[in-house]
């Protein structure tokens, strides 16, 4: 056991077991996340070192550094952050429930029904200067009823005496088919100015993030993300196959659907705030297999640093490399991860 780090909660109610090298991992993978974290807050129009960007964090620096910091920068890095996280971590619970390298929220669909969900909720709830009527703490769950509705739909049609792994992405990727078709469908229909700002939404954006963003964001994402590690142990079990599940116990259809619930929450979450910002969870499990393997105590830790990275990079790349424009960070992430699914699904076929 000497490879292993015991993690108990509760006077050892809750016990959580983590190989030694993917604890070094995932500090590493911390460190960094803070690095990156402050260096990209003090990046942009405005240079702020990173000593003085942690002096505004305790409290001290000149007064246009606290407005550009606390203002404009930490909004949108925090909100890519928790978008990262929330993406990656539904990633890895769809590939370990698929069985599938190459499943992830884009592909079955869910990312899709979110985005048709977010986009009819500017539209309707908008007025004529482009201010919503209602408080922005209801798009997490226009976003969350619009993905759980094709996770239902998913679910649904995929069920033949059971829900198989293949079934589930096959149904997947046609439905995610018809959700590009919706929401295309009403950016037409709609004003020019709202499809416009639809299609950046929809390539995946943190660019005029709030507090307010970030306070109903990050309540979201750490109740589900704590859920969802506390809940990893029936992945590694499905994982087996549905028969060894079953024979050690498990309830595999009702696990699956919690699953597939959970998500669904978190893909919810991430495009209400940050758009469709797509292939970070197809990348960062994959990534994080690399590096620790596929038991699911160390693998989803690691996707949720590593889509938290990948995100604050393409942000950042966005707003500093081709300053004074501001470009989505979606397009950053679709640039690395469509070569990468490709990679991908070449590997597969060798196998």
């Amino acid at each position: 056991m000497s490879k292993y780090k015991v993690f108990r909660i509760k006077k050892g109610k809750i016990s959580y077991l983590i190989d030694k090298k993917a604890f070094y991992v995932i500090i590493a993978l911390l460190l960094c996340t803070v690095g990156i974290f402050v260096v990209s807050t003090g990046l942009g129009e405005m240079r702020i070192t990173p000593l003085n960007v942690m002096k505004v964090f305790f409290g001290g620096g000149t007064e246009m550094e606290k407005l550009v910091i606390q203002t404009f920068r930490l909004p949108r890095i925090i909100v890519g952050l928790l978008a990262g996280i929330a993406l990656a971590v539904a990633g890895g619970i769809l590939q370990g429930m698929i069985r599938n390298p190459l499943a992830s929220p884009d592909i079955l669909g869910i990312t899709g029904g979110a985005s048709v969900a977010v986009v009819g909720f500017l539209a309707i709830f908008s007025d004529k200067n482009h201010v919503l009527t209602v408080s922005i703490h209801w798009m997490p769950l226009a976003a969350f009823i619009g993905a759980a509705v094709v996770a239902f739909l998913v679910y649904l049609l995929a069920w033949k005496n059971g829900v198989s792994p293949i079934r589930l992405i096959l149904i997947g990727i046609g439905l995610m088919s018809l959700t590009k078709a919706l929401t295309t469908f009403m950016m037409v229909l709609g004003p020019i100015y709202q499809a416009s700002q639809a299609n950046i939404w929809i390539t995946g954006t943190v660019y005029g993030s709030t507090w307010r963003n970030v306070g109903a964001l990050l309540p979201w994402v750490i109740i589900l993300v704590i859920i969802t590690f506390v809940y990893a142990r029936n992945i590694n079990i499905q994982e087996l196959g549905d028969e060894v599940a079953t024979s050690l116990g498990g309830r595999v259809q009702k696990q699956r659907f919690i699953l597939l619930m959970l998500s669904t929450g978190l893909v919810g979450g991430a495009v209400a705030f940050a758009g469709g910002i797509g292939f970070v969870g197809l990348m960062a499990p994959h990534m994080a297999r690399r590096l620790v393997g596929s038991a699911f105590g160390a693998l989803l830790p690691v996707s949720a640093l590593l889509g938290g990275i990948l995100v604050m990079l393409a942000d950042l790349v966005g707003r500093t490399l081709f300053s004074p424009l501001d470009i989505p960070a979606g397009v950053f992430t679709a640039s690395i991860g469509a070569p990468y699914f490709i990679y991908l699904l070449f590997k597969t076929r060798n196998h």
